[in-house]
């Protein structure tokens, strides 16, 4: 196992960090865990929130208690402690030492998805080293020296892609229920991580922030080539295509898993792209936009599209999803509230005849 790996073995008890930075967006690493390991999460530390009902908080995690300290989870017996927020920068904040310290002196697992990494921090180490606990830099990239060069496209898997209107508008989830939905049906179906969320949720993947730009492509595209031997791969997609800040990811991503497939996803209550005051593109216009941009590499088509609709009413919900298929004419669902059925119906039919 890597040291980008978490150990994923059934029956683990974690313990989520999230001091001070409990909601729905800073806390989506704690949150993507909590709904996909509910069952492995034993509770969540932020003493700002103790004792607060953590669903009502970011959405997941009903009988999860959030708790001030470690100890207070001491009948619990974690024997991981993650990291579930993100901070600004990435950097570790001072005031969670202590508890990484306690963590690691109870030779517990800790897993980190911040840009710090804790194997390079000498007191942080030595004191894994003399306790036997293992550090896991989620973030840590692998070694990339190749440039992507198409040849995912002679991968005889059925690769998938999700793509966003914006940033953090639910490209993992929407993958992971694909994926999920395509293993219900008894296909052998796969789904692969490019976020620190996603491989602490499945324990594998690459998060590819931390590649260098050049190499992005090229390590998407071995991790394409290294789960070949599955008829479906559904791949996370990461930034916004015309997003300032994180186009160059996006283009990345689409251009080293050349799929064949794509679903866009989309927030309907959002207007401009996150924090900027550009305008996102109507559905129609990025459906356009994303199958150019594929063309010349791969032939790609958008099937269908996902709205995160986590700040709308059940009633508010279904009419996006019926104004959203009424404007693009390609199936539209929520996949947490109505599932994704409708958009591996889509996949299916369009796969089966190509």
């Amino acid at each position: 196992m890597s040291n980008t790996e978490t150990n994923r073995d059934s029956g683990r008890r974690i313990a989520i960090l999230a001091s001070g930075r409990l909601d729905a967006f800073t806390a989506k690493t704690a949150a993507g865990v909590i709904r996909y390991r509910h069952d492995e999460v034993v509770g969540v530390i932020d003493p700002d929130h103790a004792g607060q009902d953590l669903a009502t908080l970011i959405g997941v995690g009903k009988g999860i208690p959030i708790v001030a300290s470690l100890g207070e989870l001491a009948t619990h017996r974690p024997d991981m402690l993650l990291i579930g927020v993100a901070t600004p920068g990435g950097a570790l904040p001072e005031a969670w030492r202590p508890v990484l310290r306690e963590a690691i002196e109870q030779q517990m697992e800790v897993v980190n998805g911040l840009h710090t990494f804790l194997a390079d921090d000498p007191t942080l180490s030595d004191l894994a080293a003399q306790h036997g606990a293992r550090l896991v830099d989620v973030r840590r990239p692998p070694e990339v020296t190749g440039v992507g060069m198409a040849r995912a496209r002679d991968v005889p898997s059925r690769i998938v892609l999700t793509v966003g209107s914006d940033c953090n508008v639910g490209k993992k989830i929407a993958a992971i229920e694909i994926a999920r939905e395509l293993a219900r049906r008894g296909r052998d179906a796969i789904f692969l991580p490019t976020g620190q969320t996603g491989v602490m949720i499945t324990g594998r993947g690459i998060a590819i922030d931390r590649i260098i730009s050049d190499f992005v492509s090229g390590a998407v595209e071995q991790m394409i080539l290294d789960h070949a031997e599955h008829a479906w791969l559904i791949v996370e997609g990461q930034g916004g295509l015309f997003h300032p800040s994180y186009s160059g990811v996006t283009l990345s991503l689409m251009h080293g898993a050349c799929p064949a497939a794509m679903v866009l996803c989309h927030q309907p209550s959002r207007q401009c792209l996150r924090h900027t005051d550009l305008p996102i593109p109507p559905l129609g216009r990025l459906v356009e936009l994303h199958e150019a941009v594929m063309q010349p590499v791969r032939s790609s088509k958008v099937v269908g599209a996902a709205l995160n609709c986590v700040d709308a009413s059940d009633e508010e919900t279904t009419d996006a999803v019926q104004a959203s298929h009424a404007t693009l004419g390609l199936p539209v669902t929520d996949v947490i509230r109505h599932g994704a059925g409708p958009l591996v119906d889509a996949l299916e039919a369009h796969f089966d005849a190509s």
